[in-house]
């Protein structure tokens, strides 16, 4: 798989993140985000997905393909996921 270590990212890079739904636990969603400044701490970077901020957890995988993510998704849920 082609995870990226976080270190290795900057504001501006685009990744895909494996999205679980915070209304729907069940629902998990491959979607492509952007890694911003984190808008209250410039030391740290967030991800910009649904026009909010997500700040980046240690546990969060971040994806440098789609179909990496996708891939990822495959194996930890079966099925195929919806961009």
């Amino acid at each position: 798989m082609d995870i990226i270590d976080q270190k290795d990212t900057k504001a501006g890079d685009e990744v895909y993140v494996i999205y679980h739904n915070p209304h729907t636990a069940s629902v998990a969603n491959v979607k492509k985000a952007e890694v911003v400044q984190h808008p209250h701490d410039s030391s740290k970077l967030a991800l910009f997905l649904h026009e909010t901020f997500h700040v980046i957890e240690d546990d969060d995988a971040l994806f440098s393909s789609e179909q990496a993510a996708e891939t990822a998704y495959q194996e930890l849920y079966g099925d195929q996921p919806t961009l």
